[in-house]
């Protein structure tokens, strides 16, 4: 075998080989046509409607407030039957379906919830 261009001993190699760089595959789910199709099943519309579903409108109304609990440092708030801790996401049962929210901030009069980005706060109605 023969080895052209070699370093001798103590010699750098002066070609030092390039770092590897890895690509990331990234996949975005398309919300329209123009933004993609399924290439197994060109044909389906499977993908755009579960898109289009997740961004649908939510009235705040459906949202109660059935109880606070938990110490002073750590409040909780129930939700449609659902208990929330500052920070905690969940999915909550509405009359119009199912409903993503985030808790993010519990007050004695006052519960803030992001749904689909949006921030919404809900009042505690007290007699």
């Amino acid at each position: 075998m023969v080895l052209t261009g070699a370093a001798t001993a103590g010699e750098s190699p002066t070609n030092a080989p390039a770092k590897l760089v890895v690509a990331r595959s990234v996949f975005v789910v398309p919300t329209s046509v123009r933004e993609g199709r399924d290439p197994f099943f060109p044909e389906s519309t499977r993908t755009i409607e579960a898109a289009v579903a997740t961004t649908k409108t939510v009235e705040i109304s459906a949202l109660t407030i059935k109880g606070f609990s938990g110490s002073p440092g750590h409040r909780l708030v129930i939700l449609n039957n659902h208990t929330f801790a500052v920070g905690d996401e969940g999915d909550v049962l509405t009359p119009t379906g199912r409903v993503h929210i985030r808790c993010t901030e519990i007050r004695p009069d006052l519960v803030a919830v992001e749904i689909n980005g949006r921030r919404h706060e809900l009042r505690v109605n007290m007699p």
